[in-house]
């Protein structure tokens, strides 16, 4: 596969290294009607999650099942120009476990074009209430149909924990799987309302990933913060529907259990960020800073930061010109 350029007429294109990022500057009135009402976003804010009304076509679905097979068999338009130190990325070699790949995005042009389309862009900006959304990053995830697997199980944690160093607290994720996905399958379940919890009991093992943590100490965090809230913990299993697709805030408690389905759950989490987030000097109690992956890869700022808006990795998909005024 070679490095493809998309262009059309009517946008904007943004230069990188890797060729042009595209913006669409509207929707039809088709994907309109798919965005979130003012009272899913009142439920958003609310609850810290949202289901999606049918955001991906059946064949951009196949599309991406299609995509993600050749990446799976090896097929990249890019490669990493370096390995960062925390990066998921698992290879053949290390079995039938659940399989965690980051910055498909990035690598597989065919991946990108399904993840890039504006409307999920716009449906992200309207929960986060952002004029835009960039991508953060992208995992692509497969969750073996082997019922007592122990990587399948995917212990609570809020993904703002990851992200010590973005500034925003308006970061979200969009769960989209490639099937029906529902409990059977070891479903994305959320804890209700757990974003708007006063966080306390954190320590600087909190930046580290879920599956280098221990299970019962996250388990344990959980009840804790729960029980200094007064909050009852609520967990909702998002039952998706092919083509639809689950969004979370960055701090909204989340985790999946087993799959029993008999078939393997196929999904890409698509983390995004506003707009306004960059990154930001988070010191930890050992003096270091708290660091991710695409430090070491995008470019950097005037001030030799690293960019978080570094369009080959973190490219834009949604702008709002009519509340940038043009």
């Amino acid at each position: 596969m070679s490095e493809r350029t998309e262009r059309s007429e009517g946008r904007e294109a943004m230069p990188g290294r890797h060729g042009m990022t595209t913006i669409d500057p509207g929707l039809t009135a088709e994907e309109e009607a798919l965005l979130p009402s003012d009272e899913d976003v009142r439920h958003y804010a609310e609850h810290g999650w949202y289901l999606s009304k049918k955001l991906l076509t059946d064949d951009e679905v196949d599309e991406l099942v299609a995509a993600t097979d050749s990446y799976y068999a090896g097929e990249r338009d890019r490669r990493l120009p370096v390995r960062p130190p925390k990066l998921a990325y698992w290879e053949p070699a290390r079995g039938d476990v659940q399989r965690h790949n980051d910055y498909v995005h990035h690598e597989h042009d065919g991946i990108a074009r399904i993840l890039r389309k504006p409307l999920i862009g716009a449906v992200a900006a309207r929960l986060a209430r952002a004029v835009e959304i960039r991508i953060f990053q992208s995992t692509l995830i497969w969750k073996p149909p082997i019922a007592g697997e122990p990587s399948n199980i995917v212990p609570w944690h809020f993904d703002k924990h990851y992200w010590a160093s973005s500034s925003s607290e308006n970061m979200l994720t969009a769960f989209i799987p490639f099937h029906d996905c529902g409990e059977e399958m070891g479903t994305i379940t959320m804890v209700d309302g757990s974003h708007r919890w006063r966080e306390i009991g954190a320590d600087d093992t909190v930046v580290r990933h879920f599956a280098d943590r221990d299970r019962d100490q996250l388990e344990a965090m959980l009840a804790e913060n729960a029980a200094y809230n007064g909050a009852t913990i609520r967990k909702i299993p998002m039952v998706i529907p092919k083509g639809h697709m689950s969004f979370h805030h960055c701090r909204t408690y989340h985790g999946s259990g087993a799959n029993v389905s008999g078939r393997p759950r196929r999904a890409i989490s698509l983390h995004l960020q506003d707009g306004d987030n960059a990154w930001r000097e988070y010191p930890l109690s050992d003096g270091t800073l708290a660091a991710y992956n695409h430090d070491v890869l995008v470019r950097r700022t005037h001030e030799g930061r690293p960019d978080y808006a570094d369009p080959d990795y973190c490219p834009v998909i949604w702008r709002d010109r009519a509340q940038q005024g043009g």
